[in-house]
C-alpha cells in the first residue's frame, strides 16, 4: 500500500517571500545602506553634476572666467602691497620682473568643489552646511592667493622651477588643503552631533 502524503505543519508556502530571501545582496548596495555608504554617493554626485556645469561652455564663459580674472586681481592686490607694480590684463599677471597667466585649474575651483561637494554630503543642518561652505570657500581663496603670490616669486627668482612648483607642489597643496579643511569641519560637525 502506497504511503499517503502528510500535511506539513507550518506557514503556507509564499513565492513572494522566498523570492525576497533570495535577491542577492551586493557589496555595494550593502554599503549604499550604510551612512557612509550615502555620504559617498551624495558626495560622488555632487562633485561630477559640479565638474559637469562648470564644463558647460556659458557657465566657462559668464563663471569660470570672470572668478579667474578675480583671482588675477586678488593676487595683484598683494603683489602690490610687496611693491610689486604689477597688473593684470585679462588673466595675465605681470609686473616687469615676471609674468604669469592664471587659467582655469589655477583659480583653486577644484578644491572649493571637493570642499563643498563634502560639507553638502555631510549629515549635518543646512545652516552648519552654510557656514563651512562661505568659511571654506573664503580660507581656500585665501590660500590659493598665496599660491598665485608664491608662484609669481619662484617664476622670477628660480624659472626654471616654476614648472614643478606649479603643477606638482602647489597643485596638490590646494588640493590638500581643501581635504584638510573639509576633515577639520567634519570632525567639529561630528562631535558635536553625537552631543545632540
Amino acid at each position: 500500500m502506497p504511503a499517503c502524503p502528510r500535511h506539513l505543519k507550518g506557514p503556507p508556502f509564499d513565492r513572494r517571500s522566498r523570492a525576497q530571501h533570495n535577491q542577492p545582496v551586493t557589496p555595494v548596495r550593502t554599503f549604499l545602506s550604510t551612512s557612509a555608504g550615502r555620504f559617498v554617493a551624495t558626495y560622488a554626485l555632487v562633485l561630477s553634476v559640479s565638474f559637469l556645469v562648470l564644463a558647460l561652455r556659458p557657465v566657462n564663459d559668464r563663471v569660470v572666467n570672470p572668478y579667474t580674472t578675480l583671482v588675477s586681481h586678488e593676487a595683484r592686490l598683494v603683489l602690490n602691497l610687496l611693491g610689486e607694480g604689477a597688473v593684470v590684463s585679462g588673466q595675465v599677471l605681470s609686473s616687469p620682473r615676471f609674468s604669469v597667466a592664471i587659467f582655469n585649474g589655477c583659480n583653486g575651483l577644484e578644491a572649493i568643489l571637493i570642499f563643498v561637494s563634502g560639507v553638502v554630503a555631510f549629515p549635518a543642518s543646512w545652516r552648519r552646511k552654510l557656514v563651512g561652505i562661505v568659511v571654506g570657500f573664503l580660507a581656500i581663496q585665501a590660500f590659493n592667493v598665496v599660491r598665485v603670490v608664491s608662484l609669481f616669486y619662484v617664476g622670477a627668482l628660480r624659472p626654471q622651477w616654476f614648472s614643478v612648483s606649479h603643477v606638482f607642489i602647489w597643485q596638490s597643496l590646494v588640493i590638500v588643503f581643501g581635504v584638510v579643511l573639509w576633515l577639520v569641519w567634519a570632525r567639529r560637525y561630528a562631535v558635536e552631533r553625537a552631543h545632540e
